[in-house]
C-alpha cells in the first residue's frame, strides 16, 4: 500500500541529510573550541585560585582595620602582624601553580583566541538547528504514513539518535557539558549515516502486529532509554581512552558522573520498556514471554546495566572497571538492536532490514 503523502516522505529523507550536515558542522565547531579554547582543568583551577585570592584579600582588609589580628610575634614590635601576614600570603599566592601549569592563569598574549569560544557558541546553535531538523524528519515521516514513525530499524535508529542529541542538549542546559558536544554529534551523525546507508527503507505501512497503541508505549520508552545509554557510552569510551595529560578533555570524574546520571535515568525507562513489551506480547501472541531472541537480548541488556549500577555502588569496583561493564552493556544493546534482526530473526524479524 503506498504512503499517504509521498511528498512528506521525501521531505523526511531530505531533512535527515540536512541533519547530518548540521551535526557535522557542529562537531567541527565543538572540536575547535575543545582544541583551541581554554583547557578545562586550567579554567577550573583558575576559578578556584580567583576564589582563594578573594578570600585572602578580604582577610587582609579585616587585618588592616584591626579585625581578627593575631598577637604580636617576637621581633615584630610596632608592626601589625595580621596585615603583614596577609600581604605575604597575597604575594605568595600570585605565583601559585599546579602540576603542568594547572591553576596558573595564561600569560599575557597567550590567552585562547576569541574565535575559539565563538566556535563553541556557534556549534551549540548548529546543534539546536540540527535537532530541529532531526525532529522535523521524524515527524514528517510519521505524518506521511499516518502512524508512529518507528516501525522498522531505520526509523528506530533515527529516533534513537534524536533521543541521544536531545539528552545532550537538555543536560547541557542543566550541567554545562558542552565539552561532550563534539563526541555526541559525531556519534549521532555516524548513526544517521549508517541508517541511511544500510537500513533505509521506503516509507510505508507496517505489519498488523505493529498496528497497536503499544508501539507508542513500548518502543517510545526503548528509544528514550537507548538515546541516554548512547550518551553514557560516549562518556565511557572517552573515559577509557583519556590520557592523564589531556587537559583539554573532560576529567574522568566528570565523565563518570555524567555517564552514571544518564544510566540512572535510563535504566528504569528500559525496565518499563521490557515490561511493556511483555504486555504487548501477551496481547499480540497470547503469552508474556516466549524466549524470542529479541526478548532474550532485551533482558540480557537489562541484566548488564543492572550489573553496572551494582558495580558502581559497590566499594572498590568503580572507575575503569565499572565503565567497562557499562560499555559491555551498551554492546548488548546494539546487538539487541541490530544483531538480533540481522542474524537471529524470530518474531521480531519484521524490522525490515534491506537485503
Amino acid at each position: 500500500m503506498p504512503v499517504e503523502n509521498s511528498g512528506l516522505a521525501v521531505l523526511s529523507d531530505q531533512l535527515v541529510l540536512v541533519t547530518v550536515l548540521l551535526y557535522v558542522f557542529a562537531m567541527i565547531g565543538y572540536a575547535l573550541d575543545l582544541g583551541f579554547g581554554r583547557p578545562r582543568s586550567a579554567a577550573k583551577a583558575a576559578g578556584t585560585t580567583a576564589d582563594a585570592g578573594t578570600e585572602v584579600k578580604a582577610d587582609a582588609v579585616l587585618a588592616t582595620v584591626g579585625g581578627g589580628t593575631a598577637p604580636p610575634a617576637a621581633g615584630s614590635a610596632g608592626e601589625t602582624p595580621g596585615a603583614m601576614g596577609a600581604a605575604e600570603v597575597l604575594e605568595s599566592s600570585e605565583g601559585l601553580e599546579g602540576p603542568e601549569g594547572v591553576g596558573r592563569e595564561a600569560p599575557a598574549g597567550k590567552e585562547p583566541p576569541s574565535w575559539a569560544s565563538r566556535a563553541g557558541t556557534v556549534a551549540v546553535a548548529l546543534t539546536w538547528l540540527g535537532w530541529a531538523a532531526h525532529l522535523s524528519a521524524v515527524l514528517t515521516r510519521g505524518i506521511s504514513v499516518n502512524r508512529w514513525p518507528w516501525g522498522n530499524m531505520y526509523e528506530f535508529v533515527v529516533a534513537m539518535c534524536l533521543a541521544a542529541v536531545t539528552a545532550f542538549l537538555f543536560m547541557d542546559l542543566r550541567y554545562r557539558i558542552r565539552f561532550l558536544g563534539a563526541f555526541v554529534t559525531v556519534a549521532a551523525a555516524l548513526g544517521l549515516g549508517f541508517s541511511v546507508k544500510y537500513l533505509e527503507v521506503q516509507a510505508g505501512p507496517v505489519v498488523p502486529a505493529l498496528n497497536s497503541y503499544w508501539i507508542a508505549i513500548h518502543v517510545t520508552a526503548a528509544i528514550i532509554a537507548s538515546g541516554l545509554f548512547t550518551m553514557a557510552a560516549v562518556c565511557g569510551v572517552l573515559y577509557l581512552v583519556r590520557k592523564d595529560t589531556a587537559l583539554r578533555l573532560p576529567s574522568r570524574e566528570d565523565l563518570d558522573r555524567i555517564a552514571h546520571r544518564a544510566i540512572v535515568i535510563s535504566f528504569p525507562i528500559w525496565t518499563f520498556a521490557v515490561i511493556a513489551g511483555a504486555l504487548w506480547a501477551d496481547k499480540a501472541w497470547g503469552r508474556y514471554w516466549g524466549w524470542d531472541p529479541k526478548e532474550v537480548w532485551a533482558f540480557i541488556t537489562w541484566i548488564a546495566y543492572a550489573a553496572y549500577l551494582h558495580a558502581r555502588a559497590t566499594a572498590g569496583f568503580k572507575g575503569r572497571a565499572a565503565m567497562i561493564v557499562q560499555l559491555i552493556a551498551f554492546g548488548c544493546l546494539l546487538f539487541n538492536l541490530v544483531g538480533v534482526n540481522v542474524f537471529l530473526g524470530g518474531l521480531h524479524s519484521y524490522a525490515e532490514v534491506p537485503g
